[in-house]
């Protein structure tokens, strides 16, 4: 029951992902690899801690790592992030008091 997956909150966050997942489309990647790859491209002293519930997903994480973005690609997914805007509280009410 986080506010940001709810209702129109989560509709209007899922721009954010069909943007990420059209860049992963045309780099041959899934849109989690495509995230860890563009983090881990922030700087060698920047750690990406997935998680994860299943080998597969974790698998695929560890493929991330292989994943080289060019410079265009890493401006283009900064772009994207700082174009939309995330709407709703990052925790419930009863979390923030």
């Amino acid at each position: 029951s986080h506010p940001r997956f709810m209702g129109d909150n989560f509709t209007k966050n899922l721009e954010l992902v069909k943007e990420i997942e059209k860049i992963a489309e045309k780099k041959g990647v899934i849109a989690s690899q495509l995230c860890l790859a563009w983090v881990l491209a922030q700087g060698e002293n920047i750690v990406a801690i997935p998680g994860t519930k299943k080998i597969k997903y974790l698998e695929e994480n560890v493929h991330a790592a292989n994943v080289k973005l060019t410079v265009e690609e890493l401006t283009e997914v900064r772009k994207i992030i700082d174009s939309i805007e995330i709407t709703g509280s990052r925790y419930p009410e009863a979390l923030q008091k």
